[in-house]
């Protein structure tokens, strides 16, 4: 068991509707030593590749990019969910539909920020269905940017976007796959990786 799965396995909680919260230590309140270690085991796993930006998506995408982009050393872009008054001049679109909010937005990256000389590594929270990855994926094809692979923290492998992702050939790599989780029990069962 990996130090993701072990926190995961200490203090993430199962709700109904195959939800996973991680509120204490990811995606609201967050442990920057667990956050860093992210970013170390993410840079240890994509060090062959030439990444020249990290790209995810607002908001709790933002903390798990951090330090793979310090680590790196690179900028960091994420895709806003909104257009405000601070962006302008042209822009990457692409339609995301949120699992965890149930609804769907318009993600948007300033064309300045992103190019065809780019090598992204795309990272992220949670990987259920696909969509946020779909999402940034256009995106960086879009600025026909260069994806040298995909980073996640906690990938749902029994719901579908894994294997859609993967069916991409794209190389995706997820810190902790649960395999199962029980909502009555708390239990959760997670894939074994190399």
């Amino acid at each position: 068991m990996n130090f993701l799965e072990e926190r995961i396995m200490k203090d993430g909680v199962v709700k109904p509707g195959n939800v996973l919260k991680v509120d204490s230590f990811l995606n609201h309140q967050m442990d920057i030593e667990l956050l860093d270690e992210i970013g170390k085991e993410f840079h240890r796993r994509f060090k062959g590749a030439d990444i020249t930006k990290v790209l995810t998506i607002e908001a709790s995408g933002i903390a798990i990019a951090y330090p793979v982009a310090k680590e790196f050393g690179v900028p960091l872009v994420f895709a806003k969910k909104s257009k405000s008054i601070n962006i302008d001049g042209d822009m990457y679109v692409a339609d995301v539909e949120s699992f965890t909010h149930k609804n769907k937005n318009q993600v948007i990256v300033s064309k300045k920020f992103l190019n065809s000389d780019d090598r992204i590594l795309i990272v992220d929270d949670f990987l259920a269905n696909g969509c946020a990855l779909q999402g940034l994926i256009s995106i960086a094809e879009s600025a026909g940017a260069k994806i040298e692979g995909l980073g996640i923290a906690i990938e749902k492998g029994f719901q579908i976007g894994g294997r859609v992702i993967r069916n991409l050939n794209y190389r995706l790599e997820s810190l902790a796959i649960v395999d199962g989780m029980n909502a009555e029990t708390g239990e959760i069962t997670f894939r074994k990786q190399d």
